[in-house]
């Protein structure tokens, strides 16, 4: 590369350095306040306006006589010529050769330009127009009519030529004429603007059964709300009231399911509140409301409320009310979230306070038919109810008794019994049964739910209706099939003993218990012992509830039991015996009572050392026992025995790992104290001997 100082052969006799860019050094603003006179946009803009040149333009040239006329003329069409040459494809200068070409006066030559101009775009409405307005500016009405026919003919969908065409007619006062282009106008069904247009000039001559004519055309062209409502106020405003709701019907009859329909019976209600036809109204809004969707009838129910506010009594104010709490539950509810059952109740209870025997119906299967979307129990918690408020409702308000039973058919096969099922309803279904003197139906219900689901609840009822029919032998079968599928439920052997007790068969209650008793699990065998216990002792069979409480004994040897025993012993008394008086009966019964009270202190001393609060309680309850026995009673037995009652404290660790001190109740019995004084003396005895010998060293 040559150095800076060499020539280049490309820069002729410049050096590199010559040629080189640069760039001013970068300015550094010392004094950073802001300076006394701001420039801003207003004075820039301001300065520039005055310091602005005047326009220059061309001198006015003057014509003196008819040559420099001709030359002018000549000139100028050469421009326009040359001109559309270039740009033959824009419209707008041929509109402006032509007008030119009127501004001269010589509408020859005018014409003929239009008709050059329509040769390259013969659709272009705009050229049409202009040629058009030419002719009619200008009183060359015959021309204008020519030229107003061809357009209407090329391009019969722009309505502008025809308002065009029918303002001429109009303005020169040929109304046959400009009725004559209507009527060619409506042949190709324009919108709904032209029929108006024409009805308008109808009746701007007072002629209204033309425009009753034109309106019957018009909604038969263009079937739409608006075209109705129009037709329906144009004979209201000529005080036909009859013929005017008959528009409304016949809408009202195609247009029911219009997307509109809602305008259509808000202007209908509307007039005939205007005709004062209260009830009228009032009908055609309820008839709306039903049949219109919720969704599509906000304004319809609005007007409905004000309508009642305004002519209804208090019944017609509530009956708004409830539509518009209905249009509340249909958009916001259920609607949006159908397994809310919470509000399909409300729902139903609002329909339910309007009586309505077919809506709440509806409403009930419309609610059913939300199914939950899991075969879990927790989700059909809520919505069984909605089956059984729809059978009370069938059966108790609308006194349809087949309807219920359907129901109630429709419910159960609903639920999956494999997975879970629903008691109630199976009792539901057969208390409906029997109400209605169908025992045979409400057996078969029970049976197939104790076949497919059992439950206490089935069991239970069903025992209950068989035993309030006296029907022995069922009870004793359906308890037998209750313990076969839950042979550890100590409820069924004991209403199953109790059954038999009350029919005086002992022995069949006997053998009931003895079965129970023999079972390898039982949910709670302490209340199944006593129930055996309280029989064989309501019949005076003492020696043997001491054989089962001695049989319980070998089981668990628990506080309780042993306290019961005792209890037992105390008041085993044989009211019937001729041998003893009834204070030798007495007797006996306390020394029983001990014996069982020390058989429970040995085991607890003995076997169970560490139980000092059940070995306590034992003894407050012997002590208690022998106060209360008055004279064969003898308490001294029993407070040798007693504990003392010692408060310590004891170190526990919580929950979170930190340490406590806790005070506690502990109990020191008498061989227990005796057992600490001997140690208490050898150890002092081990002390003295240490510091003999220590003394002798």
């Amino acid at each position: 590369m040559p150095s800076s100082k060499e020539a280049d052969p490309t820069l002729g006799y410049l050096t590199w350095k010559e040629t080189e860019v640069k760039l001013p050094p970068p300015t550094t603003v010392k004094n950073k306040t802001p300076a006394p006179i701001q420039v801003t946009t207003e004075k820039i803009l301001r300065e520039a306006r005055e310091r602005q040149e005047a326009e220059i333009r061309p001198s006015k040239q003057k014509i003196t006589d008819a040559t420099e006329l001709g030359e002018h003329r000549l000139r100028k069409r050469k421009e326009f010529e040359d001109l559309i040459r270039r740009i033959g494809w824009n419209v707008g200068a041929w509109i402006k050769y032509a007008q030119w070409e009127e501004s001269q006066r010589d509408f020859k030559r005018a014409r003929s330009v239009w008709e050059r101009a329509l040769e390259v775009d013969r659709k272009n409405h705009t050229l049409w127009l202009k040629y058009a307005e030419v002719e009619t500016k200008n009183k060359f009405i015959n021309h204008a009519r020519n030229v107003w026919d061809r357009p209407v003919t090329l391009l019969p969908r722009v309505g502008q030529l025809w308002y065009k065409y029918v303002h001429m007619e109009e303005m020169l006062g040929n109304v046959a004429g400009a009725r004559q282009v209507f009527e060619r106008w409506m042949k190709w069904m324009p919108d709904q603007q032209g029929w108006l247009s024409y009805i308008k000039f109808e009746l701007r001559y007072n002629e209204v059964e033309r425009a009753r004519g034109i309106f019957e055309r018009y909604v038969w062209c263009h079937p739409e709300v608006g075209a109705w409502i129009r037709y329906a106020k144009f004979e209201m405003k000529n005080g036909e009231a009859a013929k005017a709701r008959n528009v409304y019907e016949r809408a009202a009859d195609k247009l029911s399911d219009d997307e509109e329909a809602e305008q259509l019976f808000v202007a209908f209600a509307e007039f005939e509140e205007r005709c004062k036809e209260t009830e009228r109204a009032r009908a055609l809004y309820k008839f709306a409301l039903d049949h219109i969707p919720k969704g599509r009838a906000e304004d319809l129910f609005r007007k409905f409320l004000a309508f009642e506010k305004q002519c209804g009594g208090r019944e017609g104010i509530e009956d708004a009310i409830v539509g518009k709490r209905r249009i509340q539950y249909e958009e916001d509810e259920v609607r949006k979230n159908p397994l809310n059952y919470d509000s399909w109740f409300d729902y139903i209870r609002l329909e339910e306070s309007v009586g309505n025997k077919e809506r709440i119906r509806e409403v009930y299967e419309r609610a059913i038919a939300s199914v939950p979307p899991a075969e879990e129990k927790r989700y059909w918690q809520r919505y069984i109810y909605l089956w059984i408020n729809y059978a009370l409702y069938e059966e108790l308000d609308a006194g349809d008794v087949e309807r219920t039973r359907d129901v109630y058919r429709e419910c159960l096969n609903q639920i999956p019994h494999h997975k879970f099922s629903f008691a109630k309803i199976w009792l539901l279904a057969s208390q409906f049964e029997i109400r209605h003197l169908n025992l045979k139906a409400a057996r078969q219900i029970l049976g197939i739910a104790i076949g497919k689901a059992p439950k206490d609840k089935i069991f239970k009822k069903y025992i209950e209706i068989e035993l309030q029919l006296g029907n022995i032998d069922r009870c004793r079968k359906l308890y037998e099939k209750y313990l076969e599928w839950l042979p550890e439920n100590c409820y069924a052997w004991s209403k199953y003993a109790e059954l038999e007790r009350y029919l005086s068969e002992t022995d069949r209650a006997r053998a009931v218990f003895e079965l129970a008793i023999a079972q390898p699990a039982l949910d709670t065998p302490e209340l199944l012992w006593k129930a055996y216990i309280d029989f064989e002792t309501a019949e005076g069979e003492f020696e043997r509830a001491r054989a089962i409480y001695e049989r319980l004994l070998d089981r668990t040897k628990h506080l309780k039991v042993w306290i019961s025993y005792a209890e037992f012993e105390a008041t085993a008394m044989d009211k019937d015996s001729l041998d003893l008086t009834e204070h030798e009966q007495k007797k006996q019964c306390i020394q029983r009572a001990r014996r069982v009270f020390e058989e429970a202190l040995n085991y607890f001393r003995s076997s169970a050392p560490d139980l000092k609060e059940e070995r306590a309680m034992l003894l407050e309850k012997w002590l208690n026992m022998e106060a209360t026995s008055g004279e064969p009673g003898d308490v001294s037995i029993v407070q040798s025995k007693l504990p003392k009652k010692l408060k310590k404290r004891r170190q526990v660790t919580t929950e979170d790992g930190s340490t406590r001190i806790e005070e506690f109740i502990d109990y020191l019995f008498p061989e227990q104290t005796q057992t600490t004084n001997l140690k208490i003396l050898e150890a002092a005895y081990k002390w003295k001997k240490q510091k003999l010998s220590s003394s002798y060293d």
